[in-house]
């Protein structure tokens, strides 16, 4: 072996000596660039060298040129500090492909402002099809049938384009580079090295790699922007021409986590091999070690309705001497009787990014390099998303909540409540603690209805014992570490939009409460029943049982419009409705630095300068989910962000008030899971404070940040933080005057777009600390 890899690293030495004589002008500048121990790049003739510290006693080294304005990765090596360089990877070019279609906004986001009575406009138009849910721009020639649009054809509603879609639409193109020069930039402890001159279909733009001292990551990604007015789009990414050697294989994990190879003893392909890889990863050997490529963890996907896994990365055998690989998305959503996981047809709800006109969109894909083995390497990368693990935190529990899983319905046919059902197995291995559906399903519903279970006429007594079995199952599943807390979403009360009620313990309620019957009953079997009839009832009942209220998508969906139509409403100020659900997609737009920043973060900010200067606590928001059953293999942890909650010990399911305590006291942070706030307080008095936080994370940082509102704006300090190492730990300590201030927050953000928030606290000035989480 020691010998192949010599001749390996010979033979790649003059490919590289004769390449290089032959590349263009690299007319690079380095006004940007400063040198950093174990961080360094230079050009020598027309080549530029990047070398630097990677993980685990490695360096790595990178040396780039322009070959016809396309630019190439002349060499790719590694080595153990103090060994010879292997390598990896010579006269490759990155490969981009993107699809784009129109993107529309759904009958189910105008029919809510329609009922407001809001006029739909273009400009309206123009102003809510961004967040569409219910959305295929790839589906030709498709509809939204499930959710209200049809699939004749329909008229355009406001100037917009009806459906059925159109093959026309659709449009896919290869990147075509056109470099005449690029520059080296220097930012904290990375390196960052651009080419302008990309075209992409409709986008047009740049490519850049970014490097990072302390690991062995590089990220290479299409920066670039469209003016087309209704872009929605998806891209692969990879790198392309690999050269064939006897030890070359592409290694992964299938979807039940066996090993799995190919080492391109077959015929040529014509397309990209896509791989339902574990954990979104796979690695190319080489003789002297592997190249793993995997995407973002998180901002790489939009949301679905199911976690199945479509088949992320891929690889390609171009010829008898060349490969390819890379990361993918597929063209739409896993056949409804494949999976099984959904609702009827989840194929209409593919949406893809969004890209909102003049917006610089990144499509980045991750390679980690290193001198070990292809499992090795793999097993490296997987450190980022610790494993696709929520890490453990003491004093703290892991919550995933709103899942339509219908586990009532599913359990009776199954066999009875005893049964446990896989997603209950799929989301304590990921790490979550606390499981939290909305809505047990019956006779009434199948978890995700009127109520995720709300009552009709004349099935009162189905309603009754579908939440008495929901109750129990969460009772006889439950576990000294694993909490089944049986939550409900209704979208009947009257009170704006869908709502998450997220119950303390278990509550009986029926919606059929007419003139002079009283609001609770007293029943035999399943004592106190709550007689709802209007939305002064439903908060009643929050009172009274200790219920917290969030709004699970707002500003979309059934919920568009929502809460700003009630953000003067006695309701909506109560200490009982909380807040907002978070979670990315709905039209992720690729432009955004923050998971969810456009619908999520902003609407977030608006909220607590609604209630700045009204005597009730701040608005929180609640990290959610979207999707339905799930099994061995689910995508669990790209899809899903968790509250990290302050509690040291598990309750039992009949007694649930420390959860929901904790909750409205805002002892939580909401986390992709790579970025962790074990402590957070503000402290000190006046108007100076200081903003005190302890923050772990794995993939480098890009910044934190201070947010705060007076009332009527909202207003931020960003502190970059791209100086810091990677698989870091850190205290922030941050002044803060507060003057003009009413209230202030804290988030973390990473360079792969992951992140993790507090809740925001109110300012006064008899304060002294507060805050503490």
């Amino acid at each position: 072996m020691r010998n192949t890899s010599r001749i390996a690293v010979m033979s790649a030495a003059v490919v590289f000596v004769a390449a290089a004589l032959y590349a263009d002008p690299l007319n690079c500048s380095m006004t940007d660039y400063k040198a950093v121990p174990g961080l360094g790049a230079a050009v020598v003739g027309d080549i530029l060298e990047l070398t630097w510290d990677g993980g685990n006693n490695h360096e790595v080294r990178l040396r780039l040129t322009n070959t016809g304005g396309t630019p190439t990765i002349r060499e790719l090596s590694v080595r153990r500090k103090g060994a010879g360089w292997a390598t990896l990877a010579s006269n490759v070019t990155p490969e981009f492909r993107v699809v784009s279609g129109l993107r529309r906004a759904t009958l189910q986001q105008i029919k809510p402002l329609r009922d407001l009575g809001v006029e739909i406009t273009p400009e309206v138009i123009d102003r809510i099809k961004w967040e569409a849910f219910w959305d295929a721009p790839l589906n030709v020639p498709g509809g939204d049938a499930a959710h209200g649009d049809s699939t004749p054809p329909l008229e355009g509603i406001a100037n917009q384009p009806g459906l059925p879609r159109k093959p026309e639409e659709v449009k896919r193109a290869t990147a075509t580079y056109q470099a005449r020069s690029c520059a080296v930039k220097t930012n904290g402890a990375r390196l960052e090295v651009t080419f302008p001159g990309v075209q992409a279909g409709v986008f047009a733009g740049r490519l850049q790699y970014s490097v990072y001292k302390g690991t062995s990551l590089i990220r290479q990604e299409l920066i670039a922007k469209t003016d087309e007015p209704s872009v929605a789009y998806k891209y692969d990414a990879g790198f392309k021409g690999l050269t064939i050697q006897p030890a070359s294989r592409v290694v992964w994990r299938d979807s039940a986590n066996l090993w799995q190879d190919y080492q391109f003893g077959g015929a040529k392909n014509d397309g990209p091999v896509p791989l339902v890889a574990a954990n979104r990863v796979l690695a190319v050997e080489a003789p002297g070690g592997a190249i793993a490529a995997f995407p973002p963890p998180h901002n790489f996907f939009w949301s679905r309705e199911t976690e199945v896994n479509l088949g992320y990365v891929w690889y390609r055998k171009d010829g008898e001497t060349t490969f390819s690989f890379g990361v993918r998305q597929a063209d739409g959503e896993a056949e409804p009787s494949a999976a099984g996981r959904g609702p009827e047809d989840t194929r209409q709800n593919f949406a893809l990014y969004s890209a909102r006109p003049g917006t610089w969109q990144r499509m980045p894909v991750y390679f980690y390099v290193s001198a070990e083995p292809g499992q090795a390497t793999l097993q490296a990368a997987l450190a980022f998303t610790h494993d696709d693990h929520y890490k453990p935190l003491r004093g703290y529990q892991v919550m995933a909540t709103h899942f339509h899983t219908s586990p009532v319905p599913r359990a009776r046919a199954l066999g009875g409540l005893d049964v446990k059902l896989p997603d209950f197995e799929v989301m304590k291995s990921a790490g979550v603690n606390i499981f939290a559906p909305i809505g047990g399903g019956g006779g009434f519903g199948a978890g995700g209805g009127r109520a995720g279970g709300a009552s009709v006429p004349g099935n009162n007594v189905q309603q009754l014992q579908a939440l008495a079995d929901y109750y129990e199952i969460a009772r006889r599943h439950s576990d000294k570490n694993f909490l089944i807390m049986p939550n409900h979403e209704l979208m009947t009360t009257g009170l704006g939009g869908h709502l998450d009620f997220l119950l303390s313990k278990p509550v009986f309620w029926t919606e059929d409460r007419v003139a002079g019957q009283p609001l609770v009953e007293d029943q035999p079997k399943y004592g106190t029943v709550y007689r709802l009839g209007g939305p002064a009832d439903f908060m009643e009942m929050a009172r009274r049982e200790n219920i917290l209220i969030y709004m699970p998508h707002p500003r979309s969906k059934g919920s568009t419009g929502y809460p700003d139509a009630i953000k003067d409403t006695a309701h909506f100020r109560d200490e009982h409705y909380r807040g907002i659900g978070y979670r990315w997609g709905m039209g992720l737009d690729g432009s955004e630095t923050r998971l969810c920043e456009y619908r999520c973060l902003a609407l977030f900010d608006d909220m607590n300068n609604w209630v700045a200067d009204v005597p009730t606590p701040p608005k929180f928001i609640q990290a959610i989910s979207e999707t339905y059953r799930k099994g061995p293999g689910d995508d669990i942890y790209a899809n899903n962000p968790v509250n990290y909650v302050k509690l040291d010990r598990l309750p039992h399911p009949d007694d649930m008030s420390t959860v929901v305590n904790a909750m409205k006291r805002g002892d939580y942070f909401v986390t992709s899971g790579e970025v962790l706030i074990s402590s957070y307080a503000v402290e000190g008095s006046g108007t100076e404070r200081t903003v005190n936080a302890d923050v772990e994370w794995t993939f480098p940082l890009e910044f934190v940040e201070v947010v705060w509102g007076d009332g009527h704006k909202t207003e931020r300090q960003i502190i970059s933080a791209t100086d810091l190492p990677p698989f870091g730990r850190h205290r922030f300590r941050i002044p803060l005057s507060t003057a003009g201030k009413k209230w202030v927050r804290f988030a973390v953000w990473d360079s792969a777009g992951n992140g993790a928030l507090v809740q925001p606290i109110k300012l006064s000035s008899a304060m002294t600390s507060t805050g503490s989480r």
